[in-house]
This record gives structure tokens, sequence and C-alpha cells, in this order.
């Protein structure tokens, strides 16, 4: 695949619905598309994220870290070309209060 291409990713959230599919730049960072992520969450969620810190991108298996880029983040083995790759998204659950 031509690094210049973009790259169409979804995302799978735990209840099973979709945030995507969109295509985004090999230059994209994990961090920035959790910030989309984060932009686009279902309000009425409840316990959605609060920070881009309350998601995890998995991908084949592997967390993907915010300081990599799509291109570096992908997994060749798991893709068809041309197809669009699901991420799933995983959001820490709240942290208890302090005394509860």
């Amino acid at each position: 695949m031509d690094s210049e291409e973009l790259i169409e990713v979804k995302f799978r959230l735990a209840d099973g619905s979709d945030i995507g599919p969109s295509k985004y730049s090999p230059t994209t960072t994990v961090g920035s598309l959790k910030e989309m992520i984060l932009s686009q969450w279902p309000q009425d969620e409840e316990n959605g994220p609060k920070t881009v810190d309350d998601l995890k991108l998995i991908n084949a298996g592997k967390i993907l870290e915010n300081d990599k880029t799509l291109v570096e983040s992908r997994s060749l083995v798991s893709e068809v070309p041309g197809g669009i790759i699901t991420m799933l998204v995983v959001v820490r659950p709240p942290m208890p209060e302090n005394g509860n």
C-alpha cells in the first residue's frame, strides 16, 4: 500500500455500535484518533470517557500507543488490502472515589 493513501478505519464500541468508518492520513497519530472518538462519543452513554487517557485502542490484539501513527500501528497480517480496519475501543472504568 502506498504510504500516501488514506486508511479507512472504524471504531467498535463495547456495546457493539461503531464510530465511522472514516478515512485518515497514515501519519495521523493514535492520540489524534482518540480525540476524534472522544468528540463523537454518544452523549447518552453512561460511564463514557472523560479524557483521551480513558480510552484504549486495540488493533489485532495490540494496545496502540498515543504517539504512534496509523501506519506504525497497522497489522498488515490481519488486514485485507483496501478493506476497512476495525479497531476496538475500550474505556477505562471510572476510578472509585477515595473513602468508598
